[in-house]
């Protein structure tokens, strides 16, 4: 049989057709617009994602026994607001992850509502990014439009709705909306009553393994698939990227550089840190994690070299970097402010301690290593809870580099596992789907046959001495500039 995994990026789609055997088929993708209406706005048009997803769904399958299509699920961007009328129109563009408008908003949830109250109702403390932020904003700013809501759904919930006709979210995705009782997995009724919204305008809520429906007539004649194809409820990027890497059970972690960065811990237990400095949700396995999520990584390098340097020879420009441990240039990876753990939406990038023989090789190295500083800020956390982290997985357009591979381990003093097939939420998605359709009794199950360790990059003691050293006086930077930061 095969599988469909969609990945509903920031920038792109990406599908994915896999067999029973976990053996990816093929591989496709489409982009669509990104827009920034105003400084720290991010927003894109659901229409465009269901489109392009339909005409890469087409591409994908053209060339496959149709009839052997099981199911299709999701991995997909979190905290988007995607919002409908009572016709099923989009009310709005839908407001990203990574927009910052809610400052107000936030501030109002974190001190009115109180950190204490919000962490009781839902694990979680709110962010800038998480989509509660995002209906108030709403309720306040465009409050015709908030009156017409029907629907309120994440992104990936859009195309399953699209596709299945089922209004349904997973529980890993909903963690980050700050509308869910996480430990409860269910939804928060005194979030739903703070952000004056009810019940029946939020989704059905199911484990990312579970089917929430079967192919609409009209996408089963347009697709010429069997009106028996499952759709199986899906997961958030990352969730979905650490079922895809098989960091599912009892204590594995993953990080996945991508345009956002992230330092993934599954557990079967649920917790939270008495910061809050990391995100508590639901995993896609089941059972709960961990997540420290820093809101620019492998976009900081892809800005620093497109934008910047304007240079799309990515590989060249590492090759010129020389000793490790040794860079005197410290980097700030704060280019749409922070998350964890400083919850930060005014931070901003900045480079440290150029001087007359600062080379272009020691301005690269430093944004690698600031990324990699940055997720050794969550790791902190982590480990302040008694978590032992020894070793983890990687993924993530970052993740090709081995020279960002060997500083990631050194800097964190954790080996780096690489596995054989790196696809992130895409395969996460398809492995879900072969769950949902029995193929695979359980997501660890999936994982042990599926995923593959192939190489591990082991930290050099000496190297992680230097590093050590480093990371210590990078860790001063950001508390010395936050003052300024709101004047910039």
């Amino acid at each position: 049989m095969l599988y469909i995994g969609v990945d509903l990026g920031t920038s792109a789609v990406k599908l994915l057709l896999m067999n029973e055997k976990g053996e990816i088929q093929k591989i496709t993708s489409r982009e669509y617009d990104l827009e920034f209406p105003h400084p720290g706005w991010s927003q894109q048009n659901p229409y465009d994602w269901y489109t392009q997803s339909m005409d890469g769904l087409k591409e994908l399958l053209s060339e496959c026994d149709k009839s052997q299509v099981a199911g299709i699920s999701f991995g997909g961007q979190m905290h988007g607001l995607v919002v409908l009328d009572e016709e099923d129109q989009v009310i709005r563009p839908a407001i990203l992850w990574n927009d910052g408008r809610t400052m107000k908003q936030t501030e109002y949830l974190n001190t009115v509502i109180g950190k204490d109250k919000l962490s009781e109702y839902t694990a979680n403390i709110a962010f800038a990014g998480f989509t509660a932020p995002k209906i108030l904003w709403m309720k306040e700013e465009e409050p015709e439009n908030f009156a017409r809501i029907c629907k309120i759904m994440l992104p990936k919930d859009y195309l399953a709705y699209r596709l299945s006709g089922s209004f349904c979210t997973d529980v890993s995705d909903a963690s980050g909306m700050l509308l869910l009782d996480v430990k409860n997995r269910c939804w928060s009724k005194e979030m739903l009553e703070i952000c004056g919204i009810t019940e029946e305008q939020l989704p059905k809520l199911y484990e990312s393994y579970e089917v929430v429906g079967t192919l609409l007539p009209e996408i089963v004649e347009e697709l010429g698939l069997s009106t028996d194809v499952k759709v199986i409820a899906g997961a958030g990027d990352n969730a979905a990227a650490a079922v895809g890497t098989g960091t599912v059970g009892d204590g594995q972690c993953n990080i996945s550089l991508g345009t956002s960065g992230t330092l993934f811990i599954s557990s079967k237990k649920f917790g939270v840190d008495e910061n809050n400095a990391l995100h508590s949700f639901d995993h896609a396995d089941g059972t709960y994690h961990l997540m420290g999520c820093m809101l620019s990584a492998a976009s900081c390098n892809k800005w620093w070299m497109d934008e910047i340097l304007r240079d799309t020879d990515y590989a060249g420009a590492q090759a010129e970097i020389g000793e490790l441990g040794e860079n005197h240039v410290y980097y700030l990876p704060y280019l749409m402010g922070e998350r964890s753990p400083h919850n930060d939406p005014q931070a901003r990038s900045v480079f440290m301690g150029m001087t007359m023989d600062t080379t272009r090789a020691d301005m690269v190295q430093a944004v690698l290593e600031g990324v990699a500083f940055a997720l050794r800020d969550s790791l902190e956390v982590a480990r302040s809870l008694g978590i032992p982290m020894e070793r983890t997985k990687i993924c993530g357009g970052g993740a090709k580099s081995p020279l960002w591979r060997k500083i990631v381990a050194n800097v964190l003093n954790m080996k780096v596992d690489v596995i054989a097939v790196e696809e992130g939420p895409a395969l996460g998605g398809a492995m879900l789907a072969a769950v949902g359709c029995g193929e695979y009794a359980s997501v660890e199950a999936a994982a042990d046959a599926i995923v593959k360790v192939v190489d591990t990059v082991e930290p050099d003691p000496e190297l992680v001495e230097k590093y050590e050293q480093r990371y210590q006086t990078f860790k001063k930077i950001y508390p010395a500039l936050k003052p300024i930061f709101p004047e910039v």
